[in-house]
């Protein structure tokens, strides 16, 4: 097992390429991962924890307890023989022993990569201090270099949405890079000038998630961003069209094309 997650860990880091951005459809169960899995196209799965935590009736934000979330990371991967990428938010747990061990559980459910935040869910000191989540990073890399598994670590980096600033972004991000993640995950890139003067300045792969009113796909491309999520967006485009086709049919109206989907 380890050998197979290995290779997959490979596979999906050499899949995150400047200018040729990976795209990953976020999933949250085994059918969504297979529905996904089977369009020609899709390199590599990834979860997002939002739509895991929803699907399970509780809230984002760590709401499952870690061994939730590691039978949902456990189902997506043997759903799949694809890459999976687990969204682990904080790494469920508060102390770098901790973290180490569900880093380890997390490789061996099958992950070959995982976002960890730097995020704190506390509104009143809303990220970890610097120093504090590069050993976070660094406890993660060190775990996978244990397990035998060279994980992809897409570090999160929340400072533009968490009341940091742009300086503080970068810092963090290249700090991150150092402690050992693979990409930086950025939030608060609303536009073009902001993703590219990231691309720039963070000194390595950039991630970025979008929705119909960021910077286009294609042009994420030509500004070199290096892999593109959804998050909970791809669930609720599930969810609108279900709700649609339930009003549809509740007033008698015509049969959704879609019900004759063969899944």
């Amino acid at each position: 097992m380890t050998e197979i997650t290995a290779a997959k860990a490979r596979l999906l880091d050499s899949l995150h390429v400047p200018g040729d951005p990976l795209i990953v459809t976020n999933v949250w169960d085994a059918v969504t991962a297979r529905i996904v899995a089977a369009v020609p196209g899709v390199k590599a799965i990834a979860t997002a924890s939002h739509a895991v935590s929803f699907a399970r009736g509780v809230d984002d934000g760590e709401g499952m307890t870690v061994d939730q979330a590691l039978e949902t990371a456990r189902i997506v991967v043997d759903a799949v023989d694809l890459p999976v990428s687990v969204d682990f938010e904080r790494g469920y747990a508060t102390d770098l022993d901790g973290l180490a061990m569900n880093i380890a559980r997390l490789i061996a459910a099958g992950a070959a990569g995982l976002n960890l935040e730097d995020s704190t869910g506390d509104p009143s000191s809303p990220l970890f201090d610097l120093e504090t989540q590069v050993s976070r990073i660094a406890a993660v890399r060190a775990a996978a270099e244990t397990a035998g598994v060279p994980l992809v670590i897409n570090a999160r980096a929340d400072s533009l949405v968490r009341g940091g600033d742009w300086s503080d972004l970068v810092a963090r991000a290249n700090a991150y890079l150092a402690a050992g993640a693979n990409v930086i995950f950025a939030l608060g890139l609303r536009d073009e000038p902001l993703v590219e003067r990231a691309v720039a300045e963070i000194e390595g792969r950039v991630s970025v998630i979008s929705s119909p009113s960021s910077v286009p796909l294609k042009r994420l491309a030509e500004l070199g961003v290096s892999r593109v999520s959804f998050g909970p967006r791809t669930m609720g485009l599930t969810l609108a069209h279900l709700q649609a086709a339930a009003a549809q049919l509740t007033a008698l109206g015509d049969y959704p094309a879609e019900l004759g989907f063969e899944y």
